[in-house]
């Protein structure tokens, strides 16, 4: 049965309790640490802005919180006063019912929004933060929970995230795109008239100037005969903007239709309401194995925190910081994937490190983890942006102008790649302990 109504869904697979054993997280199947089925974000990511109300900090009801504006931030956290009189499994299971009951809501919300489409995407954009949370702290503290029940539920919840997130991450790109295509051009591409974007305003445009050069008389140069020995790539790019945007505003609004469609299937599927169903269930009881209530919070949590936190500066010792600390190092202007994949993994560490340490200490945010995710989503949608436009550009039988614009917009958006990279170096070096000069 779906949440709202009368009763609670019962479980289906184990009984309450799980078993006794406490097994290690490691490393899941696959290679890296098992970040992308925990941070349930999809392909596209959570694409939610720079940590703004989609993502703001978990905080219970019984704890007071810093401000947004920073205060307590950066701070190591207090783990030792709020953790030492309570047991695991009370701590575990406070988290999980707040973000349970904040999905629970978002989902009330969502379909009572109707035909308001703002009030959908906030409300949907509300479901992801506390599906990406419930995701996240069952997997860094998988060994405290019933480990079968958790894992389908994480897997469930990744499906169900990444489908939402996928009309949202085509807006955004369009968005991005279009706007780096004026800032490339000095105006919008949707500024162009008609004939530049049917082609037949740049071939009239032409056929002027060759009119009026001939005027002059034969034996004199016309103006347009110019550009074949002193190329104006100013003006080339000027000449293809307005069908590069065009091109991209099609190619990315039917995507974010496809994803608007797949997104109301899925919410009405039966596999969905399954996921509904499993998380009104974690709202009330929390899936937790019998260790979690023999041993004392402040004994049980910071550990696997610390582990959380141990796979996350292992991967970024991984990363080429030391070109990337370089501005202008040219190592992001290459578009392959094998190069971003480790950055983007990088981010998702980032944030299971960032909601572990939430869970332990609601009250102390962490600054370097902050700013150190600000970077890295602007290095995600950079990065998916430049794979748009060079998609865009391999379009069958479209104008040597809309490729050379495309690809000039390409390498603008690795360009964004590579500062991403120096920033996320900025804030995370002096940081380092080891850091030489």
């Amino acid at each position: 049965m779906t949440p709202g109504g009368a009763g609670v869904a019962q479980r289906h697979d184990q009984p309450t309790g799980g078993p006794a054993g406490r097994t290690g997280i490691g490393y899941e199947p696959g290679g890296a640490p098992g970040a992308r089925s925990a941070v349930v974000d999809g392909p596209y990511g959570g694409n939610d802005g720079m940590y703004g109300p989609d993502d703001a900090p978990y905080a219970p009801m019984t704890a007071s919180r810093s401000g947004d504006d920073g205060t307590d931030c950066g701070a190591a956290p207090d783990i030792g006063a709020d953790l030492a009189s309570h047991m695991a499994d009370e701590v575990l299971a406070d988290y999980l019912h707040q973000q349970s009951a904040d999905f629970l809501r978002s989902l009330r919300l969502h379909r009572e929004s109707g035909s308001d489409a703002e009030g959908a995407g906030e409300a949907a954009r509300q479901l992801r933060r506390a599906a990406r949370r419930i995701s996240a702290t069952l997997h860094t503290f998988r060994p405290l929970t019933e480990e079968a029940w958790a894992d389908q539920l994480r897997s469930e919840l990744g499906w169900l995230s990444g489908t939402l997130a996928r009309e949202q991450a085509c807006a955004a790109r369009r968005e991005r795109l279009m706007a780096a295509l004026q800032r490339l051009t000095g105006r919008g591409p949707e500024r162009g008239d008609r004939g530049d974007r049917t082609g037949r305003g740049e071939r009239g445009k032409r056929g002027d100037r060759t009119t009026t050069g001939s005027s002059t008389g034969p034996a004199t140069p016309s103006a347009s005969s110019a550009p074949s020995t002193d190329p104006d790539p100013d003006g080339a790019l000027s000449a293809g903007a307005a069908r590069a945007g065009a091109l991209l505003d099609r190619q990315l609004t039917l995507a974010r239709t496809r994803a608007h469609s797949a997104a109301l299937q899925a919410l009405g599927s039966s596999r969905f309401h399954a996921v509904a169903d499993s998380v009104a269930v974690l709202a009330s009881e929390a899936p937790l194995a019998r260790t979690a209530a023999e041993l004392p919070a402040d004994e049980a949590l910071p550990p696997l925190v610390e582990q959380a936190h141990r796979r996350l500066t292992e991967a970024v010792a991984a990363l080429p910081l030391s070109r990337a600390g370089y501005p202008y190092n040219a190592a992001a202007l290459a578009a392959d994937q094998r190069q971003d994949a480790p950055w983007h993994q990088v981010r998702m560490l980032v944030r299971l490190s960032r909601y572990a340490r939430e869970l332990i200490a609601p009250e102390a945010g962490d600054l370097l983890l902050a700013e150190a995710g600000r970077a890295l989503e602007w290095h995600r949608d950079a990065a998916e942006a430049a794979a748009a436009a060079a998609a865009a550009a391999r379009t069958p039988r479209i104008a040597p102008a809309t490729a050379y614009a495309l690809g000039v917009l390409h390498a603008d958006q690795r360009h964004e790649v590579e500062a991403a990279r120096f920033a996320f170096g900025r804030v995370w070096l002096p940081r380092t302990p080891d850091r030489k000069g």
